[in-house]
C-alpha cells in the first residue's frame, strides 16, 4: 500500500547550500518534516553542481512524516543571464536591450532543459526560450 500525501513543497535553493534557516525550515516544519535530513540529503545530491546555482526542487510530504524529493534543472533565466553575463535583466524589456545571445546558446540552453520543459522537440524549446529571453530585454541574434 502506498504512502498517503498529504502536500507538496516547491522551493528554489543554491545548490549545495540548503540550510535550516528560510525558506527551507518554515516549509518543512509546517508539514513537520525533519529539515535537517532534508538538507543534508538536498547537499549531498548538488554536490556535484555549480555550488550556488538555484536548483528547483519539489518535496513530497507522507502522512508518516517522511518525504521525498526531485531536483530539476535551474531555470532558464539563469542560464539566459549566464550566456549574456548579466547580472539581472532589463528594467523595460519591450524597449531597451541590454544583452544578446545567439541561436547557438539558445540551442544549448534548450538542450540542457528538455527534460524539464513542456514541449517535445528542442526547436520548440528554443521559441520558448527565445521568447523568454526577449522578454527579460536579451535580444537573439
Amino acid at each position: 500500500m502506498a504512502k498517503k500525501i498529504i502536500g507538496f513543497i516547491k522551493l528554489q535553493i543554491p545548490a549545495g547550500k540548503a540550510t535550516p534557516s528560510p525558506p527551507v525550515g518554515p516549509a518543512l516544519g509546517q508539514r513537520g518534516l525533519n529539515i535537517m535530513e532534508f538538507c543534508k540529503a538536498f547537499n549531498a545530491k548538488t554536490q556535484k553542481e555549480e555550488p550556488g546555482i538555484p536548483i528547483p526542487v519539489i518535496i513530497t510530504a507522507y502522512a508518516d512524516r517522511t518525504f521525498s524529493f526531485t531536483t530539476k534543472m535551474p531555470p532558464v533565466s539563469f542560464y539566459l543571464k549566464k550566456a549574456a553575463n548579466l547580472k539581472s535583466a532589463s528594467k523595460e524589456p519591450g524597449r531597451k536591450k541590454v544583452a544578446a545571445v545567439t541561436k547557438a546558446q539558445i540551442k544549448e540552453i534548450a538542450e540542457k532543459k528538455m527534460a524539464d520543459m513542456n514541449c517535445y522537440t528542442v526547436e520548440a524549446a528554443m521559441e520558448m526560450i527565445a521568447g523568454q529571453a526577449r522578454s527579460m530585454g536579451i535580444e537573439v541574434k
